[in-house]
């Protein structure tokens, strides 16, 4: 087993796996001694993740909404929908996601383009292109300026966030759990950035505060 876990990364650092497809998982947690990923990072299939001594490391799944909590020595290959394991402790299980929001995610190369492809298409639509499950989103985006969430289905109900590199994490992540805003289950919103816009529904059953980043990313 060990010489089989031991050939895989071999064949994985010889073929780029993790480098010709498209992210799969987002690293929503890591602690202690991690090497080969940061909090934030999305992962394609043949990632490989060395953990040490006390470390922690959580990958949510986009598509499969799968949602792996990885701990102890150990090493991880990413795969397709789950994670291959050795010597780590995981524990596992399914969480509520939209895996369809998961086709938002695309290789580095098309980012942008596949960006202003949906910023021109939801510029005028009220109608949601996908689900979130937690009722404080996580905002992905590399703009600044006011970012705006307003409720579309019922007046009266907007939040306006001024971006600062102080504010974002890693950058380009603005956490609505961190300030305690949570929307309403149920309800359908526009979040906007300049002429970037997305449109989404909370979930009835949408959990409140830090809930599975991948049941709750938004990307402008």
């Amino acid at each position: 087993m060990k010489r089989m876990f031991a050939a895989m990364i071999g064949l994985v650092g010889s073929t780029g796996l993790a480098v010709a497809q498209a992210p799969v998982a987002v690293v929503e947690d890591v602690q202690g001694n991690v090497t080969g990923v940061e909090f934030m990072d999305y992962v394609a299939p043949g990632k490989v993740i060395k953990l040490g001594p006390a470390g922690v490391v959580v990958l949510g799944y986009m598509k499969s909404c799968w949602r792996e909590t990885i701990t102890g020595v150990g090493t991880v290959i990413v795969g397709a929908e789950a994670s291959m394991v050795h010597l780590g402790e995981v524990t596992a299980g399914k969480v509520q996601c939209d895996s369809s929001h998961s086709q938002l995610v695309e290789p580095e190369v098309s980012e942008s383009a596949a960006t202003v492809v949906r910023s021109m298409s939801d510029k005028t639509s009220n109608s949601p292109r996908f689900t979130l499950y937690g009722l404080s989103p996580v905002v992905e985006t590399t703009g600044r300026g006011k970012l705006v969430i307003e409720r579309l289905d019922v007046k009266g109900e907007r939040y306006d966030v001024d971006l600062t590199t102080a504010s974002l994490l890693r950058g380009k992540f603005y956490d609505f759990a961190k300030s305690r805003t949570t929307l309403k289950p149920g309800g359908i919103y526009a979040v906007s950035l300049g002429s970037r816009r997305a449109v989404f529904l909370v979930d009835r059953g949408a959990e409140p505060g830090p809930a599975p980043i991948i049941g709750r990313l938004v990307r402008l």
